[in-house]
């Protein structure tokens, strides 16, 4: 990355920094580019040459939020994928604790973006930020038990947005249950794969 490419990019993480933590105070719809630009310490020239509009910039976070989300795993993807790989069908669940926690704990720290991000869900594509998961994580669980394709598609549906759902409704309520009382209620949803 050269000197330029580094400039731009430190200057669009500033303003990514400065939305969200604008975000956690205030409603999307009262945030300005003025208010970001001051927060950043950016112009707004700056900001048109990076965004359209807060639309680009929410969009951008929320891929942002995505990408940090990874990091609240403590042994990352390889160990995951290893137990779904290597660990008995007895033992092999859907969706788990192991799993769930550091993401619910991730929600519940920037849970004024995750309440935007699904209220804008449509706009922002955020079925797609969940396609990672379901590829790496739930399908190759499926395929352990022998799922077929047709039949693997329909139930990942129904447990992605079954997830959703839930944290939707955890989200509206401010996150007053605990992660472990949610982590019961999805868990007690998820029947066992036969």
């Amino acid at each position: 990355m050269n000197k330029a490419e580094s400039k731009y990019f430190n200057t669009a993480v500033k303003m990514d920094k400065a939305f969200l933590d604008i975000l956690e105070k205030k409603d999307l719809e009262y945030i300005t580019v003025k208010e970001i630009c001051k927060y950043a310490g950016v112009n707004r020239s700056t900001f048109y040459l990076h965004y359209e509009n807060i639309g680009d910039l929410l969009n951008e976070s929320v891929q942002y939020m995505f990408d940090r989300l990874l990091t609240y795993f403590p042994d990352k993807d390889v160990s995951v994928i290893h137990d779904i790989e290597n660990a008995d069908l007895n033992e092999l669940y859907l969706i788990t604790p192991k799993l769930l926690n550091p993401y619910l704990t991730f929600i519940l720290e920037h849970k004024k973006l995750f309440a935007t991000s699904l209220s804008k869900s449509d706009s922002l594509r955020l079925n797609e930020s969940y396609d990672k998961m379901v590829t790496n994580v739930l399908s190759r669980i499926l395929d352990r038990f022998g799922i077929s394709e047709n039949r693997k598609n329909y139930m990942l549906t129904f447990y992605i947005h079954g997830i959703i759902a839930v944290i939707a409704e955890w989200l509206k309520n401010d996150c007053t249950e605990s992660i472990d009382f949610i982590i019961d209620i999805i868990s007690e949803q998820i029947p066992k794969i036969k």
